[in-house]
């Protein structure tokens, strides 16, 4: 597998993923996604730097 196909994998499971809960219940991420527009820029800064660690975290894992 080259390196740009295996990008394109990892980029179409976070769309599968990201859609999953839209599709499965449309009212439950119409609310959580309006409690994330009630966040703050630094908490949202803060969400998004965890889920980067954790990403490379679990890459490190696994490779």
């Amino acid at each position: 597998m080259t390196f740009w196909s295996a990008v394109l994998v990892a980029i179409a499971l976070v769309l599968i993923l990201e859609g999953l809960l839209p599709l499965i219940s449309p009212p439950k991420w119409r609310e959580m996604f309006t409690q994330l527009l009630q966040l703050e820029d630094g908490q949202i800064r803060f969400f998004g730097l965890s889920i980067v660690l954790l990403g490379v975290f679990l890459l490190m894992w696994f490779i």
